[in-house]
């Protein structure tokens, strides 16, 4: 029989110590170490498996129907999931993760998943609870996810970025990786030209997403850096280096004629369109162009002037972006994440600063947030807690305070 009182010490004790293993030690640590913990306890120990939610339902607008099951892994949050990780020194963690991902990826790579269970299966059925009232009337309530169907090109770029951070911060590789790697590239060779859901799941049909080709463009960039810096392959791998950097320059190169719309000054959502969308946001945080970059910063100028909703971002306009569904949704954290990031890399620090701290304020007293804020009604909605909230907020305060520093080296 467990003694409750020795379980409950023991218990303690765990937490205390593996906070105290934190290597971040800048001056948001308290918010950064609350983050971290709440990741970690999101994490299914037995797989590594790290779920984007432990709630299904709670609603992106109240009395809405945006209401989604998130009680399951996203490939997409695998090297924001690794980044996060390694910013607290957690190698242990962002290890599991990492071979989290190769079990869970391994097969077909025309079959591979943006999403899987906590232990890696792949059925993950959606239907609706239509006897449940739902979260303050928001109906219905479902369990299962059918965006796990849906072709979402950015998940093969998450991939190889998170083997290739991976090796950066001193995990060995395998030759089962590399094999996976050979099949991925087969896959993408010409994959990377179809359109597809994007990043946001949205069930209006496919498109030329532009975050969804930036995405295949780091596909083949962290192949080719693995390559370079890892020798990874071998042989095999210096051989198909000129090509992997052909098909890496040919994506770049029509990312920027096709996905950046120079009467709105600004990459836009999908290649032709003048919509919007903050996924592009991330253009700077993978390298795809740097932050000071004018069409980096007419994107940023864009978003400010159209998505901007009290202070923060929505991810797009529901009032002209297709998305198959009704109703509108709140403004998302992660996407006022990356607005302080780029006001970072822009060399904004003062904004960057500003922001990241007033997105701080929006957390419950225990430092907890969800994936969405209602700027209306001033209250987090969507599921929660939110792991893609929490890894950005980990992300952008290394990001801010990193670049700062370096900024201030180099005046």
């Amino acid at each position: 029989m467990t003694d409750v009182e020795d379980a409950l010490s023991s218990t303690e004790q765990f937490w205390k110590d593996w906070v105290a293993r934190c290597a971040y030690q800048g001056r948001w640590r308290d918010a950064v170490v609350r983050s971290l913990v709440t990741l970690k306890a999101m994490t299914f120990a037995p797989t590594g498996g790290v779920v984007a939610a432990p709630t299904t339902s709670l609603p992106e607008a109240l009395g809405g129907v945006r209401n989604w099951d998130y009680r399951f892994c996203w490939i997409r949050d695998a090297s924001l999931t690794l980044d996060a990780f390694m910013a607290g020194g957690y190698i242990d963690e962002a290890r599991a993760f990492r071979d989290w991902v190769v079990r869970a990826i391994a097969g077909d790579p025309a079959d591979l998943q943006i999403m899987y269970n906590i232990f890696g299966a792949r059925r993950l059925t959606e239907f609706e609870l239509d006897w449940l009232p739902g979260y303050e009337a928001s109906k219905p309530v479902r369990v299962g996810n059918a965006a796990s169907d849906q072709f979402q090109l950015d998940v093969y770029g998450e991939c190889i970025s998170t083997l290739y951070s991976a090796r950066r911060m001193g995990m060995g590789g395998t030759k089962e990786s590399w094999y996976l790697t050979k099949s991925l590239l087969a896959f993408m060779e010409n994959a990377w030209q179809r359109p597809d859901d994007g990043i946001w799941e949205v069930r209006g049909g496919r498109r030329h997403f532009t975050h969804s080709k930036v995405m295949a463009w780091v596909f083949f960039d962290r192949l080719a850096k693995g390559i370079e810096e890892f020798a990874i392959g071998g042989e095999e791998g210096r051989k198909i280096l000129p090509h992997v950097c052909a098909l890496r320059e040919r994506v770049h190169t029509e990312v920027c004629e096709r996905g950046f719309n120079p009467q709105l000054g600004a990459f836009t959502q999908s290649y032709g369109s003048g919509n919007l969308d903050a996924s592009v946001l991330l253009i700077p945080y993978f390298g795809f162009l740097p932050g000071n970059d004018p069409r980096v910063c007419g994107t940023v100028a864009a978003i400010e002037k159209h998505l901007l909703r009290d202070g923060f971002v929505l991810r797009y306009d529901t009032d002209q972006s297709n998305d198959g569904l009704p109703g509108s949704e709140g403004a998302f954290l992660a996407c006022t994440f990356w607005l302080a990031d780029n006001y970072a890399f822009a060399g904004r620090y003062s904004e960057a600063e500003a922001l990241f701290e007033r997105l701080l304020t929006l957390r419950n007293h225990l430092g907890l947030v969800s994936e969405e804020y209602d700027y209306k009604l001033r209250r987090q909605i969507g599921n929660f807690p939110q792991a893609f909230s929490h890894l950005a907020l980990i992300i952008t305060a290394q990001n801010i305070e990193s670049i700062s520093v370096k900024a201030q080296i180099a005046a």
